[in-house]
């Protein structure tokens, strides 16, 4: 009778265990993945950054150049039949020249224009600034952190060279996840011929370990076995696992040039993700980090040196070379 009760006592505690796991996965899903208004984000300190970027952010006249370019809204359906939609403009002179740059996590496309001024009114390329799916205007009910969000960046780049012929050399640019999208897309087999070179500002080197990081930072909960169970969900909902969505894995074996761009001071996405993806890039790569810059300041707080790197990366992995850039101070 006791081996009984222990038995049946036992068995109720892994049932409300596995109840609470269950639960936990559900909540944890919807808390990141699911598409929506991400609460727990506000207020949280490694987001903070710094007075300056703060204010380019809100009030930096890439704001106003944004809003006034003539952008071209394309539109494409993705495979599995999601309505994506991006943003294209064409150089100031006729060029081969192409910039996709893709966003981050809760962000939209046309917040690329940061980037984009540069790209279009300094080194005359084309731009194209798409929505990931589950932001902007794109559909999806879920955020892919980069890896369905390859296909459809191959897709948009067939698109794109169609539309603008097949000598065009192409260049991805990435920010966060976005940076993490160009690189999970680096080493697919599928790749566009025409990728010439990809710039990762601020990536993470896959989701399990960024989700990982933040649940001991955030919840101080340790990964095994809740983000475990949450890929489960995620694999069920979504269409992905936590697991194969690794960056780390196609830098590997790309053969795309790569730059890598990370703030010292990063606390929401460590350095030391860079750091190891770079140690593990097949192809050639080159690492800037940049002192204090927290998540996604690097361009802000060294604007003109970012640029400088970005346009001798790029000079050095195109047909031609690009204008100078002067440092600013």
């Amino acid at each position: 009778m006791k081996r009984l009760g222990w038995g049946r006592l036992i068995g109720a505690l892994v049932g409300i265990l596995l109840v609470g796991m269950i639960a936990a996965s559900f909540f944890f899903y919807d808390l990141a993945i699911k598409r929506g208004p991400k609460e727990y984000l506000q207020g949280n300190t490694d987001l903070e950054v710094s007075d300056k970027a703060m204010d380019v952010f809100l009030n930096g006249d890439w704001k106003q150049w944004v809003a006034a370019q003539p952008f071209e809204q394309l539109h494409m359906q993705s495979r599995d039949g999601l309505e994506l939609t991006g943003y294209f403009l064409p150089a100031p002179v006729p060029t081969d020249k192409l910039v996709v740059l893709t966003h981050g996590y809760l962000g939209n496309a046309k917040q690329m224009g940061l980037f984009g001024q540069f790209y279009h009114d300094t080194l005359n390329f084309n731009i194209f600034m798409p929505d990931a799916r589950g932001h902007g205007k794109s559909g999806g009910d879920y955020y892919g952190f980069g890896w369905p969000d390859r296909l459809d960046l191959i897709d948009w780049t067939n698109l794109l060279v169609q539309k603008l012929g097949s000598d065009t050399e192409v260049v991805y640019h990435g920010l966060s996840m976005g940076a993490a999208t160009v690189l999970m897309t680096s080493g697919e087999e599928e790749l566009p011929k025409q990728l010439e070179a990809i710039i990762a500002d601020s990536p993470y080197a896959s989701v399990y370990d960024l989700f990982a990081y933040q649940m001991k930072r955030m919840f101080h909960l340790p990964a095994f076995p809740v983000l475990d169970s949450t890929s489960v969900v995620t694999k069920m909902r979504a269409g992905y696992s936590l697991r194969e969505a690794n960056a780390l894995r196609e830098v590997a074996k790309t053969n795309v040039p790569i730059l890598y761009i990370h703030g010292k001071g990063d606390t929401f996405v460590p350095t030391a993700m860079t750091e190891n993806l770079y140690r593990h890039t097949r192809s050639n790569s080159e690492m800037y980090l940049v002192d204090r810059a927290n998540h996604g300041e690097s361009y802000v707080l060294e604007k003109g040196i970012y640029q400088v790197k970005v346009r001798n990366f790029l000079s050095a992995h195109l047909n031609e070379a690009l204008p100078k850039v002067a440092i600013q101070e």
